[in-house]
């Protein structure tokens, strides 16, 4: 499978996530996006012995987009610090059923994920193992009865995005889980990592990418120009 490189040095590997693939081995067993990228780091510089890469943080299956991964133990290290410390800006693209009250706004709440069934709820604080969760987002264009929202992640939860906009009134569109009332089988879920911008985790730089969202619909209703102009 082909996959692309979105930057690369000696440190870093950035590449663009394809969409319904898992990001490490799950117990689907299906090929995963870490195995890939090992692979091809093994032939591409013809690699004897096992390949070092690091998972940094992690996309839902069914999202696309910019992510990335550590080839040193210090960058995988150094990286997962600017997590701890959210120095690591991460923004997405939603396409959401309905319109937000707000058109620019922040949201929080405490979630809890069931791990037998891999869903998360929005659960009082109080609760054993809730997780305060906030992100900010800004609607950027409405039509069909849909908005194009720009969402900037404070917290990484599990299915954050997702479980957030649809306690807010507004599921992202194809979302079979979180929104199983107002989508349909089949529809593939609108959320797109868009942007990636962190300080480099060795040299004195600020290493920032923009991936390319999906062509298709819905996706299509908006010109990426316009989107790159307005989260820029």
């Amino acid at each position: 499978m082909d996959v692309d490189i979105l930057y690369e040095d000696n440190h870093l590997l950035i590449v663009h996530k394809p969409m319904n693939i898992p990001v490490q081995g799950d117990h689907s067993r299906d090929l995963d996006l870490l195995s890939i990228l090992k692979q091809d780091l093994k032939l591409r510089y013809q690699k004897p012995g096992n390949v070092y890469l690091g998972l940094v943080h992690r996309l839902d299956r069914p999202v696309s987009g910019v992510i990335t991964f550590a080839k040193t133990s210090k960058a995988a290290a150094r990286l997962s610090r600017m997590l701890q410390r959210h120095e690591m800006e991460r923004k997405y693209l939603a396409i959401v059923r309905g319109t937000p009250v707000k058109q620019k706004g922040e949201l929080e709440h405490f979630l809890w994920k069931n791990k037998q069934k891999n869903i998360v709820y929005v659960v009082e604080p109080t609760r054993k193992g809730a997780k305060k969760a906030r992100l900010s987002y800004e609607v950027l264009g409405r039509k069909a009865g849909m908005s194009l929202v720009s969402v900037q992640l404070h917290t990484g939860r599990s299915h954050q995005i997702r479980v957030q906009l649809a306690a807010n009134g507004t599921p992202i569109y194809g979302d079979q889980k979180y929104g199983q009332t107002v989508n349909q089988p089949g529809q593939q879920l609108a959320l797109f990592a868009h942007t990636l911008s962190f300080p480099h985790p060795v040299r004195d730089e600020v290493i920032a990418v923009d991936g390319i969202y999906p062509e298709t619909y819905p996706w299509n209703l908006w010109k990426q120009p316009l989107i790159n102009k307005e989260i820029g």
